[in-house]
């Protein structure tokens, strides 16, 4: 592989911000999805298209992770206390936040006893206080593994981190509810999961390809991930006998060519941008973990007391634009705790 060239990261910050938005995206969609056969199917439809053009979002996380770190030499002990402390304490701040909100919306009761009470937060704080708060935990684990694989990226040829994907990929493909009767009894799980965008991440940011027309082929493939994904959920969902979310799911071969192409899309493109822009670009960066973890908390809020959602006009502009909304809102949020006293530790 080629040396690292971490001078040029002005893609990636535009990647995380995309990325970001893209999530906010999604969740913006979700209870309109929950609602297959009980809304006009145009209004379903229109978030189908939206929630699967940003399926890329966590997979995108995690290769921009993967660019980011595999590349540097670390000693263990230094990297897991900065990685983890800059990770756990903005989390723990928020998950109690979503413990008090649900807590304050009637979705438990605490009681007289103060031992059971401490025994629903440690609960809530094990399996996650809000349902985007999964990402934290994945992020935890392969932040462990970072050093492990980290070393043998390093030292490895591209022919063998290409056997490692390609290995990868194949576990992914026969894993899935469609193939898994031909999954054989070989135990493959250590090829399973996210560590997989990891390694691609870092494969993509530092491989030079010199294929002619790559931008465009990139672009083909992020439209026709789109469509598998949009069209493949829309003929199961119906079908008990799959997954509705299959095509959904963030480890699979479609959102894995939807990732992958997006992140080639944007580092091919250097677009010409007002300072002003990029400076607006680099204010919310500083917040993005900040905005990822606060925002469900803002979405809540903006559907209930202000009526901001999917529902105030047609989905294709209302989403996207409640979605804008939250990540403003957010963003204002997170910079104004980071202003107060130990603001910054728990801002993110």
């Amino acid at each position: 592989m080629p040396p690292a060239k971490t001078e040029n990261i002005q893609w990636i910050n535009n990647l995380r911000l995309i990325a970001l938005y893209a999530v906010i995206i999604l969740h913006s969609t979700a209870p309109l999805l929950m609602q297959y056969g009980k809304v006009p199917a145009s209004n379903w439809w229109m978030a189908d298209f939206l929630n699967a053009t940003v399926r890329f979002a966590v997979p995108v996380f995690v290769m921009i992770t993967g660019a980011l770190l595999l590349h540097r030499e670390y000693e263990i002990g230094s990297f897991l206390k900065k990685r983890l402390g800059r990770v756990v304490v903005p989390f723990l701040f928020w998950s109690l936040v979503y413990i008090w909100y649900s807590w304050q919306n009637e979705e438990f009761a605490f009681t007289n006893d103060v031992w059971t009470n401490i025994k629903i937060v440690l609960h809530d704080l094990k399996n996650g206080s809000s349902y985007h708060l999964w990402y934290v935990y994945m992020l935890i684990g392969l932040y462990f593994f970072i050093p492990v694989i980290g070393k043998f990226v390093r030292n490895a040829t591209e022919k063998e981190i290409l056997y490692f994907l390609i290995v990868w990929f194949a576990v992914m493909l026969i894993t899935q509810p469609y193939l898994l009767r031909f999954n054989p009894a070989v135990d493959m799980h250590y090829f399973a999961g996210y560590v997989g965008y990891l390694v691609l991440g870092h494969y993509l940011a530092f491989k030079d390809f010199n294929v002619k027309h790559l931008r465009l082929w990139m672009s083909a493939l992020f439209i026709f991930s789109i469509v598998l994904i949009a069209v493949g959920t829309w003929l199961i969902i119906p079908n008990a006998k799959w997954p509705g979310t299959m095509f959904y799911e963030p480890v699979n071969p479609a959102v894995l060519m939807l990732s992958a192409s997006i992140f080639m899309i944007v580092k091919l493109t250097v677009p010409k941008v007002p300072p002003v822009i990029i400076r607006i670009r680099d204010f919310a960066g500083e917040y993005n973990y900040g905005i990822y973890l606060g925002h469900a908390l803002v979405l809540y809020f903006l559907d209930d007391p202000f009526g901001i959602s999917y529902k105030f006009c047609t989905p294709i502009i209302s989403i996207p634009l409640t979605a804008l909304i939250c990540f403003v809102v957010t963003l204002l949020m997170v910079w104004i705790i980071s202003k107060v006293t130990f603001g910054r530790w728990i801002s993110g």
